[in-house]
């Protein structure tokens, strides 16, 4: 991913946001602002509505109320890694293949990839350290691998607005180093990031503000206000609080 020079960096807006997921309230009155080319962990208890909320800034979870405003990028233009765990990895597509995805944007969606194309498919590979690996099946891959290739994808969108959803789960310390290294150098470029993370080690270490959710905004900050002791507690009891309530209905989740 090279320098953008098709503009500033993008803001997002939240006005008393209320995002739903298969019709219960994920989300609820969260107002703020990720500004220009800030960097800021999502983090909050399981079922705070972490990943809802940067699908809603992604376009494919709808406000049932509030607005989400975004100054400077297209929702076709932003740059999306999913959950590990929402991919089929049983489906017979490639590393090449998967990577070459992110192309899309300058290819069109049934568009060839021509030599130079091909050339920056190879180049994000190596980036990422799967030089070699790319005529292999994305099942075969292991769970740090899979989420080099991700990455990899991600970095052939050259966006200027990153939604990462727990891009670190179950990998290991390495390929955590070196992928942060990545999205570090990304920031740096003047890219906006906002990232779903579990391990608040990795947040204090990198990452300058922090938005702690659980369902509501508990503390929307700078990380090491934000992560106090009073409100990790209070986040706590929110979330204990949500779990006396009826249970969703069966097969939904809200992260």
């Amino acid at each position: 991913m090279k320098a953008d020079a098709r503009g500033a960096a993008p803001a997002v807006e939240l006005r008393d946001l209320t995002l739903a997921y298969r019709r219960r309230p994920a989300v609820t009155g969260v107002s703020g602002r990720f500004a220009p080319g800030s960097m800021t962990a999502v983090v909050g208890p399981n079922g705070a509505g972490k990943s809802t909320l940067l699908k809603g800034i992604m376009g494919s979870v709808r406000a049932s109320g509030g607005r989400i405003l975004i100054d400077g990028v297209r929702r076709r233009d932003i740059g999306y890694l999913p959950q590990a765990g929402e991919l089929d990895r049983s489906f017979p597509i490639s590393v090449l293949d998967l990577v070459s995805l992110g192309l899309w944007r300058r290819a069109g969606p049934f568009g060839r990839i021509g030599r130079d194309l091909a050339g920056e498919v190879e180049a994000a590979l190596a980036a990422v350290g799967l030089e070699g690996l790319g005529d292999r099946l994305v099942g075969t891959l292991s769970g740090g691998q899979l989420q080099r290739a991700l990455f990899a994808r991600l970095l052939l969108q050259d966006a200027r607005l990153l939604l990462l959803d727990e891009p670190f789960t179950a990998i290991d310390a390495r390929t955590t180093r070196e992928l942060m290294d990545l999205v570090r150098r990304w920031n740096g470029e003047g890219r906006t990031v906002i990232a779903v993370l579990h391990d608040m080690e990795l947040v204090r270490e990198y990452f300058p503000e922090t938005l702690l959710l659980a369902r509501e905004t508990v503390a929307w900050s700078r990380t090491p206000d934000a992560l106090a002791r009073p409100n990790l507690a209070r986040a706590q009891a929110l979330s204990e609080d949500l779990d006396t309530q009826a249970p969703p209905a069966e097969g939904s989740r809200a992260a």
